[in-house]
């Protein structure tokens, strides 16, 4: 089943002399539980194209639907909200409130979305991320994999439609880096979960069922691994 899909899309910075098209005429379609890895040189245009399809930067042209919705055909308060429910995203440097414990990252998508914390899934998820007992920690008191752990956790908290990660082991050390790469993949297993990562590292992108490079902000190749 199809849950993402991208046409056309093009996203143009500047003007005249200075223009750049960051994305020129992109279009490629995921089906749900799909592990799609988006490779890429620096200034390829992959990080751009993860902003656009997470909702947090904005098209100059083309479409991006998820779930049969066109994303960018709402208003910005259903745009947030959609983001919000349909989305997760993981980020290289972590993103964590600093002055929020563990458990109120994690929780802290529910709370804005005004829902309640299922307990039982919570406990489940710290077991599985390797974070029970550091519940009330704060950023600052965890190692850079922990922090990476609970960046996770916050962005399936919601059960979103598609994961999305920008170089999500690119601030980490090997060992690290290959126990962020199993909790994805365990999550795309297990739960059927839709995962897109944007990575230069090409351990990790043989490691997804689709691999996509883009460069001067165009798909160069598109190549199933495994299916």
């Amino acid at each position: 089943m199809e849950i993402l899909r991208v046409e056309n899309l093009c996203k143009v910075y500047g003007q005249g002399e200075n223009t750049v098209r960051a994305l020129d005429g992109v279009s490629f379609s995921v089906e749900k539980g799909e592990f799609l890895a988006i490779i890429g040189p620096s200034g390829s245009g992959k990080s751009t194209l993860l902003h656009i399809l997470g909702g947090v930067d904005t098209p100059t042209s083309g479409k991006v639907m998820m779930n049969g919705q066109d994303v960018y055909r709402q208003s910005d308060n259903n745009l947030a909200i959609f983001r919000r429910r349909h989305v997760g995203l993981i980020y290289q440097f972590y993103n964590l409130i600093p002055v929020l414990n563990v458990r109120e990252n994690i929780t802290l998508p529910l709370l804005m979305d005004g829902r309640k914390v299922n307990e039982n899934k919570l406990d489940e998820m710290l077991k599985v991320l390797k974070l029970k007992g550091r519940e009330k920690h704060l950023p600052n008191q965890l190692s850079g994999g922990q922090q990476q752990r609970v960046s996770i956790g916050r962005a399936l908290i919601n059960e979103p439609s598609v994961i999305l990660a920008d170089e999500p082991t690119g601030n980490l050390d090997s060992k690290n880096s290959r126990e962020i790469v199993e909790l994805l993949k365990y999550y795309n297993r297990e739960y059927n979960q839709t995962l897109i990562v944007i990575t230069h590292d090409e351990d990790i992108a043989l490691q997804a069922d689709r691999i996509i490079s883009i460069e001067d902000g165009k798909i160069t190749r598109d190549e199933v691994i495994r299916r």
